[in-house]
């Protein structure tokens, strides 16, 4: 018997390890948490981007400014490429 192909979740561990789930079921209830967690992600992810651009535009933002920007874009851009990979592996294993 084959082994359920690992899903990458779109949270870490406390210790920022990589979860994964082992399931064939793409509807089961955790597999639907983490769906509807990539896709608030994705969404903070478009206002982080909105932000960041406005900060960006602005001549007068000051260092923190940016920083805060810069920072807020890193931790929208780690949740994208988790998010990317995650279903990445999913496409190549034929699963949604």
């Amino acid at each position: 018997m084959d082994a359920s192909p690992l899903r990458l979740l779109p949270w870490t561990t406390p210790e920022g390890n990589p979860c994964y789930l082992s399931t064939d079921d793409s509807r089961s209830l955790l597999s639907r948490l983490a769906d509807d967690i990539e896709e608030a992600q994705l969404g903070s992810g478009e206002q982080v981007l909105a932000g960041a651009r406005a900060v960006l535009a602005d001549r007068k933002a000051g260092e923190r400014a940016l920083r805060f920007a810069l920072t807020r874009a890193t931790e929208s851009l780690e949740d994208v490429v988790r998010i990317a990979v995650s279903r990445g592996e999913r496409v190549q294993s034929g699963r949604r």
